[in-house]
């Protein structure tokens, strides 16, 4: 089973205080995902700032754009893989140029960039970049998502969508490497849908374990509608982590943490499903012990990867400890 860290490019103010993103915290994060033999690490993508954020806290927060962050980091590590999680396609207007970033990005880091994309976990941010605009996020993405495949096949591009269009693009280089891989995010079903089209992943985020392993099913059954082997998709949720070696003082860290307030803004929106279920039992939070135990369940459901752990922390220096011991005394038991 895979295992990687969540990043924060764009957690400020939001599972994360103000502040927290220094760019010299994100280089040693990075560095001590590396050195504990982490898979990766997945940041996600934000421009402005939700409202939720700006009424809880009496300055910005930083959100770092992750492209060039990883661009940045790819030059200072050897192993570590860079996964978005996700790139929120519907605020990147030229699909074009984001293909070019992203190829770059997989030739300047040796060829260790994994896409994931979908549509944002809030509309807000959407509205704020393109007020007044109508379009339908999802579609956009599953639109966009086409339109890179071709860009990142084709000699001579060409695409004409109801999004994205263009004509005779020669974009070289091609991504270094043979397949990109390509998530699709998100909890809702028509992420299935289009995973099993189009995608080499899903991407849910903190479902239960009685949830996704329904939907795991649903996705095979879809995988076998497309004539896809379903062996070929990774399942690679993303899930909050808090370990501590005493049961009740885990579920207390992990109810102050500011993670928990996000968690709550989500129910509103991509979790909105969830509302009512425990957040301590839906995630990765206790003892080393029962932590295993919920993540041998989730692999024993189908699920390859997890991915991007954000751990319930308010400090960086809480983030690299809990890193350590969740390298040290959960994964080498998920083998």
């Amino acid at each position: 089973m895979k295992v990687s860290v969540g990043f924060p490019t764009g957690m400020e103010g939001l599972t994360y205080p103000i502040p927290f993103s220094e760019p010299e915290a994100l280089l040693a994060i990075a560095r001590h995902a590396e050195a504990l033999g982490y898979h990766s690490i997945w940041g996600n993508d934000h421009m402005t700032t939700q409202h939720y954020v700006r009424e809880e806290f009496g300055r910005p927060p930083r959100f770092w754009e992750i492209l060039l962050t990883y661009a940045w980091l790819a030059s200072q590590t050897e192993t570590l893989r860079f996964g978005t999680g996700i790139l929120v396609l519907p605020m990147r207007r030229d699909i074009v140029v984001t293909a070019k970033q992203l190829i770059t990005l997989d030739h300047l880091s040796g060829g260790r960039l994994e896409l994931g994309v979908g549509v944002g976990a809030y509309r807000e941010e959407f509205e704020a970049l393109l007020p007044d605009d109508g379009r339908h996020r999802g579609n956009i993405v599953e639109e966009g998502v086409r339109a890179l495949r071709v860009l990142f096949s084709e000699d001579r591009a060409s695409f004409e969508g109801q999004f994205y269009r263009f004509r005779d693009v020669e974009l070289f280089p091609k991504p270094l490497q043979d397949k990109l891989p390509v998530y699709f995010g998100g909890n809702n079903v028509n992420q299935l849908r289009r995973t099993a089209k189009l995608g080499d992943g899903w991407l849910p985020a903190g479902l239960p374990l009685g949830r996704i392993a329904a939907d795991i099913v649903q996705l095979r059954e879809l995988c076998d509608g497309e004539g896809r082997d379903f062996a070929e998709i990774e399942v690679a949720p993303q899930y909050i982590a808090l370990v501590d070696h005493d049961h009740d003082r885990a579920v207390e860290r992990f109810s102050r943490s500011q993670m928990h307030k996000h968690l709550v803004s989500l129910t509103r929106s991509t979790l909105k499903e969830q509302a009512g279920i425990s957040m301590v039992d839906a995630n990765l939070v206790g003892t080393p012990a029962e932590v295993v135990d919920k993540a041998l369940a989730l692999k024993a459901a189908g699920v390859g990867h997890l991915l991007g752990l954000y751990f319930a922390v308010n400090t960086v220096e809480e983030l690299l400890d809990q890193m350590t011991l969740f390298a040290e005394e959960v994964v080498p038991h998920l083998s």
